[in-house]
């Protein structure tokens, strides 16, 4: 019984001091197919990304209306002259 107890206690403290899982959020998806039947991947980091995806098999690349950029500074690209 006591042993019971001590596993469930060990159980309990490492899922409380354990962080949650969190879902991955990306800028890009890819729509597939046509109209509300087609498949949707939000998964690419960049619009290259997708387009090489999606390339000869059909579809197109759009923003994902969902993504929140992590927090914390973040680098600024700027385009070369």
């Amino acid at each position: 019984m006591r042993g019971t107890l001590f596993i469930s206690g060990i159980f309990v403290a490492t899922a409380m001091l354990s962080g949650g899982a969190r879902a991955q959020s990306y800028p890009w998806c890819a729509q597939y197919g046509a109209g509300m039947g087609g498949a949707v991947n939000c998964g690419f980091a960049s619009f290259q990304q997708c387009q090489a995806d999606v390339s000869g098999i059909g579809g197109f690349c759009e923003p994902n209306t969902t993504y929140q950029r992590p927090a914390g500074p973040h680098r600024q690209h700027r385009a070369q002259p």
